[in-house]
């Protein structure tokens, strides 16, 4: 079979993870430490690192790397949960909230970018396309929408 849609669905992410990771380089961060902050940004209720986990579907050490790194920056801290003092909450910081400004602005550029010449009827397939596939890979797509 010639279509390759993994190699095609790889290369895609490729390129918009360059856009955000150049576009975060002068914050001195990286796309991977820029959805975490993004994360952040978008929850009410400080999440725990078991969270982030559960959410981006790492490991226990990587996100506890991705977090000390951010920490160090200044872009958030950890303070323990009041009910319960084994857990430690992750707040993000000013420095935070500025970056995920320039997050969503990279976002919103990407995603015009990348449905450029799509008319809204292809925009709506594509994106069904999308969620389907994620589906059939065992993953529910709903969880991992972006807000608008």
């Amino acid at each position: 079979m010639r279509n390759h849609f993994g190699h095609r669905v790889r290369i895609l992410h490729w390129c918009t993870d360059q856009n955000m990771t150049n576009a975060l380089a002068q914050m001195d961060l990286t796309a991977a430490q820029g959805h975490i902050i993004g994360y952040l940004a978008h929850h009410t209720q400080p999440p725990c690192c078991r969270d982030l986990e559960e959410e981006f579907h790492l490991s226990h050490p990587t996100v506890s790397g991705l977090l000390a790194r951010l920490e160090k920056k200044g872009f958030l801290e950890f303070r323990p949960d009041p009910a319960d003092r084994r857990c430690k909450r992750i707040y993000l910081l000013p420095r935070g909230t500025e970056c995920d400004q320039r997050i969503r602005e990279t976002i919103r550029a990407n995603e015009a970018r990348l449905v450029q010449g799509f008319s809204e009827e292809e925009q709506r397939l594509f994106s069904e396309f999308l969620d389907r596939a994620i589906h059939n890979m065992g993953v529910s797509p709903c969880k991992h929408k972006e807000e608008s």
